[in-house]
């Protein structure tokens, strides 16, 4: 009855979801700079974290919760420059940091739990942790946990919220402008935001021991390039992905 209810027991992770007291927003902090300048610091300790806690996963919210609010001050600058009123303001920022970051990595973690666990590791998954020692056929196996698929993606949003969300909005009156340099420097973002987003998903895969030919991960990229060279003759990023156009707001000029 007790193995029975210690397994039922709630992840860390949600256990720690409301303990402020004992999240480490400091090294929260600490990682989103180096995702930016060397975002392979960020992983080089992965393992040593397994070895002490039995686990990929950082049960620590304070990234979440840090970035989370990040989102929301984004979308509110957003929506006082673009948006008719504080209601359309307030939905844009809710929108920003519920559906843009947290609905997009919670699908992004789902299906790399699934695609990646299969192709690349074919090795047994856990949630937000490695299966039981009950569990049947886990043990001498490592797990690719949910948890840690979650983690992944959060982190790679760093540069994406960055470039995306921060520098093309300090920087849209000028590269929203109708000159092929404007659109250079727009697309440029979009595409250092993707092949970012790309690389901290490969360093965070390729630091799990049990994965192999994690370097399929950056196999888009040169796509992304390609991509990058059509659209800077024929396609502007800016003013037709922005992520306000996504809340259903035009880009009228600020005021």
């Amino acid at each position: 009855m007790s193995q029975r209810r210690s397994n039922m027991r709630l992840p860390p992770f949600f256990r720690r979801l409301f303990k402020f007291k004992s999240m480490d927003f400091e090294t929260a902090v600490w990682e989103m700079t180096q995702l930016v300048f060397a975002p392979k610091k960020v992983f080089r300790n992965i393992y040593y974290h397994k070895q002490t806690k039995n686990s990929y996963h950082r049960a620590d919210p304070a990234f979440t919760y840090l970035l989370l609010v990040f989102q929301l001050m984004t979308g509110l600058a957003w929506g006082v420059a673009y948006a008719d009123g504080a209601g359309r303001t307030i939905q844009i920022s809710l929108f920003f940091a519920f559906i843009h970051f947290l609905g997009v990595s919670l699908l992004v973690s789902t299906l790399m739990y699934f695609l990646v666990g299969r192709v690349l590791g074919k090795r047994r998954q856990g949630l937000f942790g490695p299966p039981g020692p009950n569990t049947p056929g886990s043990r001498g196996e490592e797990a690719l946990e949910f948890g840690y698929c979650f983690d992944v993606a959060i982190r790679a949003f760093v540069p994406v919220w960055l470039f995306l969300y921060v520098l093309q909005f300090l920087f849209m009156p000028l590269i929203a402008r109708d000159y092929w340099v404007s659109n250079l420097c727009g697309n440029t973002m979009y595409l250092l935001a993707l092949s970012y987003y790309l690389v901290i998903t490969f360093l965070g895969y390729n630091a799990l021991p049990t994965l192999n030919k994690t370097e399929v991960l950056l196999a888009p990229i040169p796509v992304l390039v390609i991509i990058w060279l059509i659209s800077l003759f024929t396609f502007d990023c800016a003013t037709n992905l922005a992520p306000v156009l996504w809340c259903g707001v035009g880009l009228r000029k600020a005021v």
